[in-house]
């Protein structure tokens, strides 16, 4: 039960919530993980902001951080002593939600551990909400991980 498990990752205090939750089903199933960044619009809009005078290949730069954070979290799931593998995706290839389900068919996963800021109302609305499309979509279960109380909700 559970030993493939699909962990997506964008940096955030939620995100590495699902982390931590999702090595700790690994270790009690005897598990995998694989890791999953999308670089989306929105990492682009926030870097293009970012770094208004920069006139190089943005997808690059964004891919490249993609790939940097991929590697912070590989060594912390190898660190427990969990295999782990990682995928790296850009949104160019379709909304961060169906990459996410896509991956969890064609890899396949048997769980898909997901951090959440579990926001509501007018907030989810206007930021539009991957965690609940994937959620609606997955071929397999989904473990939704909220964020402490307390924690910023700025990721």
């Amino acid at each position: 039960m559970y030993q493939q498990i699909l962990v997506p990752v964008d940096g955030s205090a939620t995100s590495m919530q699902g982390l931590e939750q999702a090595i700790g089903i690994a270790r009690l199933t005897n598990g995998r993980i694989r890791l999953i960044h999308v670089v989306d619009e929105l990492s682009f809009a926030l870097a293009t902001d970012a770094y208004a005078g920069y006139t190089g290949d943005w997808l690059s730069v964004l891919r490249e951080n993609g790939n940097k954070l991929l590697q912070e979290c590989l060594q912390k799931v190898e660190a427990a002593d969990i295999s782990v593998d990682t995928v790296l995706r850009d949104n160019l290839d379709g909304p961060v939600d169906e990459l996410v389900t896509r991956e969890a068919s064609s890899w396949p996963a048997d769980l898909i551990v997901l951090g959440t800021h579990g926001r509501r109302g007018a907030k989810r609305l206007f930021l539009g909400s991957s965690a609940e499309n994937i959620l609606r979509t997955s071929p397999v279960p989904v473990l939704l991980v909220r964020a402490p109380e307390g924690a910023s909700h700025g990721e």
